[in-house]
C-alpha cells in the first residue's frame, strides 16, 4: 500500500488506522493530530472525582462495528442504566415524560388532544414525491405544527444542536425518509415492520428512530481514544496542523503550518469539513469551495456537579430538551449520574447542559462567567434547582458538529465524483456520512477496505 497519511486524530482517523493496520501490520501509517491530544470530538475529563464528556457521552449498541472494535482493544463496554430510559421535554412550565408506547403517547399532556389527534391523522396523509424537504417541512405535513414544536424540534436539537428548518430530511434521517418512501406514512410502515418482525422472530426494534441502548465505557469514551492511541503508538504525531495538500507525480505532499512536509502514497483527511477544505483549496479550489459549504454552529457544554441533598427534583431519567418555542437559553440538560455510574463522587450529582446550537452559536462563544449564569438561572426555572453548584466544567467547541443541511446529499455527491479525479486520495469523517461514533467507525471500516482494495 505503501505510506499512508492520516489528517486528523478523531475517532475516524484512530479507526481507519487501526482497521488498515488489522490488515497488514507491517503498513506504514501515520496519523497527523493538530491538537496535543487524540479523540476529536471525545473529549473525557476527569476532575474532583466527577466524569465529565465535554464533547461525545456515547454510542448506541444497535450497530455491530463499535462494539466489536471495543472488543478487539480489551475494552468492556457499558450499557447506560435502565432509568434513564425515561427522557423529557421541558414544555409549557414544566417536564413532561416522553410517551414509549401508543397508550401512553394518547394519555400525554405533552400534546395538546387536537395535537394528538393530528398525529394519528398521518394514516392519511399522501406520500411525498421529492428528494429534498426540511426535517421541519417534513414533521408538518405528516404530524402537524405542534408535535413539530414539541417533539421534533428539541429532537433536532439534542442530536444535532441543528435548525429543522434547514436540515435535510434524508441526509439526517434517511430511515424516516424510507419509511413514507416504501410505505406511504411513518405510521404505515411501523405497523407493517411490526408484522414482519413477528413472523421472522426479529428482536430489532421496531421505529423511524436510531433505536439500541446508549453504551459507553465506566471510564468514559475517552477509554475508547486512548485505547487506539496506545496500540498506534509512535504512528500518531500530535501538533501537526496540516495547511494543504499538492499531488505530486503518483504521490501527495502534505504541508504543515510549522513550515514541514511529507510525502505519501496515500492521502485520507479525516478532519473536520472546514479543515479540509483549508487543505485542498490549492489543490481544487471548486472540490475545496463545495466541502466549506458543511455548516458547524458553535456549541458549549456546561457541566455543573451538586450535592444531592440539594436536589429537590427526582433525577430518575435521561434528562430533558427544550423545544424552541420555549425560548430558553440552553438547549437541554442531561442528568449525567443518572446515566451512567462513576460520573459523580458518593453523594453527588452531575448535571450536563448545552448552550448555542445552530439557532444561538454566539450564545456558546460567552464567557464561563456568562455561561454559568444562564445555566444556573435556566436549571432553577426549569428544575426549581436554588443550589449553587460545588463542581463546574464549561467546554467549548466553536465548531462542534456538522449540519447536514438541504443540498448536502447533492455535494456529497458532486465530492464523490471529483475524488475519482485524484487516485489515493480519500475524505471521511462526521462531516459526510453520519455524526454519531457509530457511523464514523463503520465508515472507517468501509475505507479501510477500499483502500487496500485500490493499492493493490
Amino acid at each position: 500500500m505503501g505510506r499512508i497519511a492520516i489528517i486528523g486524530g478523531g475517532i475516524s482517523g484512530l479507526s481507519l488506522a487501526y482497521f488498515l493496520l488489522e490488515r497488514d501490520p507491517s503498513a506504514e501509517i501515520i496519523v497527523f493530530e493538530s491538537e496535543k491530544r487524540t479523540g476529536g470530538k471525545i473529549w473525557t475529563d476527569k476532575s474532583a472525582g466527577f466524569l465529565c464528556e465535554g464533547g461525545v457521552n456515547g454510542f448506541l449498541d444497535n450497530r455491530s462495528k463499535t462494539l466489536e472494535l471495543s472488543k478487539k482493544v480489551s475494552l468492556q463496554p457499558l450499557k447506560s442504566n435502565d432509568v434513564s430510559r425515561k427522557r423529557f421535554i421541558f414544555s409549557e412550565g414544566r417536564l413532561h415524560k416522553l410517551p414509549e408506547s401508543p397508550p401512553s403517547f394518547l394519555s400525554s399532556g405533552l400534546l395538546s388532544l387536537p395535537g394528538r389527534l393530528r398525529v394519528m391523522a398521518e394514516l392519511i396523509i399522501p406520500r411525498n414525491i421529492r428528494e429534498e424537504e426540511t426535517l421541519a417541512e417534513f414533521a408538518r405535513r405528516r404530524l402537524g405544527r405542534e408535535a413539530y414544536e414539541k417533539l421534533i424540534d428539541p429532537m433536532a436539537s439534542g442530536i444535532y444542536a441543528g435548525n429543522p428548518e434547514t436540515l435535510s430530511l434524508r441526509a439526517c434521517f434517511p430511515k424516516v425518509y424510507d419509511l413514507e418512501m416504501n410505505y406511504g406514512g411513518l405510521i404505515k410502515g411501523m405497523i407493517k415492520l411490526q408484522k414482519s418482525k413477528k413472523k421472522s422472530g426479529s428482536k430489532d426494534k421496531v421505529g423511524p428512530g436510531p433505536g439500541g441502548v446508549l453504551t459507553s465505557f465506566y471510564n468514559g469514551m475517552g477509554e475508547l481514544a486512548d485505547a487506539l492511541r496506545k496500540i498506534l503508538g509512535e504512528r500518531i504525531r500530535l501538533g501537526y496542523r496540516a495547511v494543504s495538500l499538492d499531488r505530486k507525480g503518483n504521490s501527495y505532499s502534505i504541508f504543515f503550518s510549522d513550515g514541514s512536509s511529507i510525502e505519501s502514497d496515500v492521502a485520507v483527511i479525516a478532519s473536520p469539513a472546514y479543515s479540509a477544505s483549508e487543505i485542498l483549496r490549492n489543490m481544487n479550489k471548486r472540490l475545496s469551495n463545495i466541502i466549506s459549504e458543511i455548516p458547524y454552529p458553535s456549541l458549549s457544554v456546561v457541566c455543573f456537579g451538586y450535592r444531592k441533598e440539594n436536589i429537590k427534583s427526582s433525577l430518575d431519567g435521561f434528562g430533558f430538551l427544550v423545544p424552541s418555542r420555549e425560548k430558553r437559553k440552553i438547549l437541554g440538560t442531561l442528568w449525567d449520574s443518572s446515566i451512567f455510574p462513576n460520573r459523580a463522587p458518593e453523594g453527588y450529582v452531575l448535571l450536563r447542559s448545552m448552550v448555542g446550537g445552530a439557532r444561538a452559536s454566539d450564545l456558546a462563544m460567552e464567557n464561563d462567567s456568562r455561561l454559568y449564569d444562564i445555566v444556573k438561572k435556566e436549571i432553577a426555572d426549569i428544575m426549581d434547582i436554588r443550589a449553587e453548584p460545588e463542581f463546574i466544567r464549561v467546554y467549548r467547541h466553536e465548531t462542534a458538529i456538522p449540519q447536514y443541511t438541504v443540498g448536502h446529499l447533492e455535494r456529497l455527491r458532486n465530492i464523490d465524483t471529483m475524488l475519482l479525479n485524484h487516485k489515493n486520495l480519500y475524505l471521511t469523517g462526521n462531516a459526510y456520512r453520519g455524526i454519531g461514533v457509530n457511523d464514523c467507525i463503520e465508515n472507517s471500516f468501509k475505507l479501510a477496505e477500499k483502500i487496500v482494495e485500490e493499492s493493490a
